[in-house]
């Protein structure tokens, strides 16, 4: 057997040819659908094959259901399924033993999530922190913009959790720029209300410290104690005396002693660190942390409701599955007044005009980012540029304006240099690696130029994108392509024609897996072997039903 190279005559360079002995190899090897084994090197398909043969013709009858009561009329039953596996009468077996096994690990998975949903309210009583108004009311007239319907719809969802019988377990997803930093500040403020501290988790020191900035300017005239935690610095912001004192015009009433938001980084979740009366927790950009990294952060205190956060749309069939156990709010509007990003592929060989579409931009007063995929040139495969050798070539190039630098392996201070020298308009082009991919707000930066658009995926350049839009202004996002596949151009394609967070996440799902979307440091992605989180939502759909029957 082996390619056959022409009908008429029929050739076939190098066959491999078997022996065939007895009458059951040519009932196992011969006018059937065979099955081909991966192999190391100097073991033979057909024995391998045989072995196969043998064991089930042995064993298959102690295959057991793995679920007492489990009936599937459309489905082969788990013994049938692993032979029709190996040996189909026919493809459509094949597929249909895939889908029988596919959804036992979904029922498996299932299962898992709803007991450990149902051991959390049984186990636990929610906290009280539904609270009172008294910071909300004066937080939102501090707000120079009303809140959307989709806000105001999550922070109803929001406050029935924090005010019910168990603790909240609960995911907010929305696009980027749909404003879920002011729902998480609001849901904070309910805690604190109700006398409780409150921690926020951000997976970089850059958003960390914009954070503490954006809280510390939102919560201080409200008299709310702010704390910044990372791993290199940790500051305290005490309130101005004026905002706590009793009957102060304008001003709630003090506050219970000790409720206060202390923001930070994995620092938050070291065993040195505490936080007493903790009750409420906080995840930003959940995708960037793994499943035990959110729950030992929920260990600091005793059973705290849990909000986490993403402004990375989550496709269905990731939502039933990495994130099964946590109830879902979307925030499906955004706020008025935001402006277009139009989005362009561009070759090297536009590179020059490109440049000159940002000086022209900056000379109008907006500002940009140049994004590269590394920092220095070892750091990754020949022909990616890196910031650090770029950046004295592009000062030249935008002469007179400012170019900074920004990249992880910067010191805190200098960071945040750069980043307070950016959002003064001091810096106008900001050279920058996916640092910036998250939380990063400048209102007049209005260009994007992303150098090796390529080695992105789609969710992380909708990210990158993300930064400009911010004001009212219209935003130009421009990725380049050096050397880009036929599979990458179109992926690039993808994010040129749409601006919708949930569409090009489920277009990366589709084309480059759920890996791409988790992110290597999603712990939680479940080993499948039979299971297709790409194709297989009916599956997961059913598997969530039936996993009802044996919770």
């Amino acid at each position: 057997f082996g390619k056959l190279k022409s009908v008429k005559p029929r050739i076939i360079d190098h066959p491999e040819t078997e022996v065939i002995e007895t009458g059951d190899e040519l009932f196992i090897h011969i006018d059937r659908i065979a099955p081909i084994y991966p192999l190391t090197e100097g073991m033979p398909q057909r024995w391998l094959r045989g072995l196969i043969w043998r064991t089930l013709a042995g064993f298959e009858d102690q295959i057991g259901e793995p679920w007492t009561g489990l009936v599937l009329p459309a489905l082969p039953t788990r013994a049938k399924a692993v032979r029709q596996l190996h040996f189909p009468e026919e493809l459509r077996e094949a597929e249909q033993a895939r889908e029988r096994l596919a959804l036992d690990e979904f029922l498996d998975l299932q299962v898992a999530i709803q007991r450990r949903r149902k051991n959390l309210q049984t186990q636990a009583r929610g906290l009280p922190c539904g609270g009172d108004n008294r910071l909300i009311k004066p937080f939102l007239r501090l707000l120079d913009f009303e809140l959307t319907a989709a806000q105001t719809r999550v922070l109803r969802e929001l406050r029935r959790d924090l005010s019910g019988p168990h603790p909240m377990r609960r995911l907010v997803q929305g696009d980027v720029g749909s404003g879920k930093t002011v729902v998480a500040a609001c849901c904070a403020l309910m805690a604190i209300e109700s006398g409780f501290n409150v921690a926020l988790m951000a997976p970089t020191e850059v958003l960390a410290e914009q954070h503490d900035q954006t809280f510390a300017r939102w919560f201080e005239p409200l008299g709310v104690p702010v704390e910044l935690q990372t791993g290199s610095r940790k500051t305290w912001r005490t309130p101005r005396a004026t905002a706590a004192r009793p009957g102060a015009p304008g001003r709630p009433p003090p506050l219970r002693p000790g409720a206060s938001l202390c923001i930070g980084t994995h620092a938050l979740i070291e065993s040195a660190f505490e936080l007493p009366n903790l009750g409420l927790v906080l995840i930003d950009e959940q995708h960037k942390f793994g499943v035990a990294q959110r729950e030992n952060l929920v260990r600091k205190g005793h059973y705290p409701h849990l909000l986490v956060m993403t402004a990375t749309p989550i496709p269905r069939t990731l939502g039933l599955t990495i994130y099964g156990d946590l109830d879902h709010s979307i925030l499906d509007e955004l706020p008025p007044g935001r402006g277009q990003v139009r989005t362009f592929v561009r070759s090297a060989a536009q590179l020059p005009k490109v440049h000159a579409f940002i000086r022209q931009k900056i000379t109008e007063g907006r500002q940009a980012y140049i994004v590269f995929p590394r920092v220095e040139e070892g750091d990754a495969p020949a022909g990616l540029k890196a910031v650090t050798q770029e950046c004295e070539r592009l000062q030249a190039v935008f002469a007179p304006h400012h170019v900074e630098l920004l990249h992880g392996r910067l010191r805190p201070e200098e960071k945040e240099r750069v980043m307070r020298g950016f959002r003064d308009n001091e810096v106008r082009v900001l050279l920058a690696t996916s640092i910036i991919e998250v939380g990063v707000d400048v209102p007049n930066a209005t260009v994007m130029l992303i150098e090796n658009a390529d080695r992105f995926g789609l969710a992380q350049l909708h990210q990158l994108r993300g930064r400009i839009g911010r004001g009212a202004h219209e935003s130009y996002c421009i990725l380049m392509a050096e050397r880009a596949t036929e599979e990458a151009r179109r992926r690039l394609n993808v994010l040129a024609s749409s601006n919708d967070g949930f569409q090009i996440a489920e277009a990366d799902l589709q084309l480059r897996g759920p890996g791409e979307l988790l992110g290597q440091h999603q712990s939680g992605a479940p080993p499948l072997r039979f299971g297709d989180l790409r194709a297989d939502r009916a599956l997961i759909e059913r598997a969530r039903e039936l996993a009802g029957k044996f919770v």
